[in-house]
């Protein structure tokens, strides 16, 4: 019987605090409360999911295909926001970022901007060290598995985020709680030679686009380059895979994939569609503990699934009990809850102003602009510098080559409502929103619906926006820095 999380019964920053430290219980069936679990999340950044084992077009992904055949294949993941430090201050804390004031991309970092966790809200690494975990944010080289050690949050922390950054300690600190980061497939991360450095690089004629993009050579090459840097990053998660087996962790090690939002492409990172929020998500549950019953080796799970349920599911093959206010539920084990919606936020990216909101069913995809005004292609440096699929689509706009999905992009304005068939139309270009078809309009009433009460409970309405002065000064910050940054070499 599906039980739904997503409203009513989700805990909120309005109820009464819990307590300051962990309340550890028996977690897994079957596991002594002295033994637990060593965890390690595997995240890789400005991903979707084009992986081989999800049977995207010339992706070669080998080391994911075989955690996947090892582990579960989650078709449904999501995050609640299309964009890094916004999406990791919610999925580190199990908190929609509206909720805690961490909507604003890299927000309150100014000296004098402080902004506390509300009482009953912590860091995932506080509530796991409280149960005995030690935590590692892997970015040393010297053992050869060092990640970018991003955590990028949009909040102030009290105490130490981790314990180490080093690989050497992990097994002499058990158990653990583990995270590394792999830049590869950022963007900014990207290497100029990618293709000279791995087994298969794609090939342009054979990559799948959207249809909003131009079939041109830039697009294709593009796409290409992106599935390259996916293959470089599974050749790194395969050296991390094969030394915990070396190191003797692997027995006793729960491996968690995901990426921290959707893909880097224009309409995905920075926008609350598909794109720019479904993930991939992999589970492995290790040999030494008896697995809940929702993991089995090559399963295919389609619940919905929210990454803020991720970071309740960790604490709960832990062993410690869900915090009161946390907004995820677990989707594994006795008590495991299964989504009705998955609800998503975009707000202030670099020096681009916008709200927008966003629910989705298993079946549909619902997104109100609240500052519609505001077009796609407004003035934005990352995406003027790093995405040439957006000069592209400029030059065909001045010449009137695009197609109608094309031009969609290129509009002046966006619609104040959005709606999507996600069954028939999965790149989410037909909007039904103003459909006159009865049942369309039923959904979009249910999904508008949701949508009110969610953002009302995580207190949403009328939100202030950041002082005018904030925004400028984050866009001459952008300006010196886009005007001497170059690439990797």
């Amino acid at each position: 019987m599906r039980t739904p999380t997503s409203l009513a019964a989700a805990a909120l920053v309005g109820l009464a605090a819990t307590a300051p430290t962990a309340c550890v219980t028996e977690g897994p069936a079957g596991v002594e409360p002295q033994r637990r679990p060593n965890i390690i999340w595997l995240i890789a950044e400005d991903l979707g999911p084009e992986l081989g084992s999800y049977g995207h077009p010339e992706a070669y992904t080998p080391n994911l295909d075989r955690l996947a055949s090892e582990g579960v294949r989650y078709t449904r993941a999501y995050t609640v926001a299309p964009v890094c430090s916004v999406s990791r201050s919610a999925f580190m804390t199990g908190m929609h970022a509206l909720a805690i004031d961490a909507q604003n991309h890299r927000s309150h970092r100014d000296p004098g901007d402080e902004n506390p966790l509300p009482e009953g809200v912590r860091l995932l690494t506080h509530w796991l060290r409280d149960a005995g975990y030690y935590s590692v944010n892997l970015k040393d080289q010297e053992s050869g598995i060092g990640g970018s050690g991003k955590d990028d949050f949009n909040f102030s922390v009290a105490g130490r985020k981790w314990d180490s950054s080093r690989w050497a300690d992990l097994a002499t600190h058990q158990p653990f709680y583990a995270q590394i980061s792999y830049n590869t497939t950022h963007r900014m991360g990207r290497r100029p030679d990618i293709a000279s450095r791995i087994a298969r690089p794609a090939d342009p004629a054979k990559v799948q686009i959207p249809p909003y993009y131009p079939d041109h050579e830039v697009t294709r090459r593009d796409w290409a380059t992106y599935l390259d840097s996916i293959q470089e990053m599974d050749g790194e998660v395969g050296v991390l895979l094969d030394r915990l087996e070396a190191d003797g962790l692997a027995d006793s090690t729960i491996v968690v994939f995901i990426g921290d939002h959707g893909r880097t492409m224009l309409r995905g990172k920075q926008w609350p569609y598909d794109s720019g929020l479904h993930i991939p998500m992999l589970i492995r549950w290790p040999r030494g503990f008896p697995a809940p019953e929702q993991i089995a080796p090559g399963r295919v799970d389609d619940r919905l699934i929210s990454a803020l349920d991720l970071t309740a599911t960790t604490l709960w093959a832990a062993g410690i009990e869900r915090p009161e206010k946390m907004q995820g539920h677990t989707f594994l084990g006795p008590d495991a809850r299964e989504n009705e919606y998955i609800f998503a936020s975009r707000d202030r990216c670099d020096a681009t102003v916008m709200r927008v909101r966003s629910v989705r069913s298993r079946r549909y995809r619902y997104i109100r602009n609240l500052m519609p005004h505001v077009p796609f292609t407004a003035p934005n440096l990352y995406k003027e510098t790093m995405y040439p699929v957006l000069g592209l689509m400029k030059e065909l706009h001045a010449a009137g080559q695009l197609t109608p999905a094309q031009e969609a992009l290129m509009a002046p304005r966006r619609p104040d409502e959005e709606l999507y068939d996600l069954e028939t139309d999965p790149w989410e270009i037909h909007n039904l929103a103003d459909s006159t078809d009865p049942e369309h309009q039923r959904v979009k009433k249910e999904l508008g619906v949701a949508l009110e009460r969610w953002m009302e409970l995580v207190g949403d309405h009328d939100r202030a926006p950041e002082p005018e002065a904030l925004v400028e000064e984050i866009r001459r910050k952008d300006e010196a820095f886009w005007a001497t940054w170059r690439p990797a070499s």
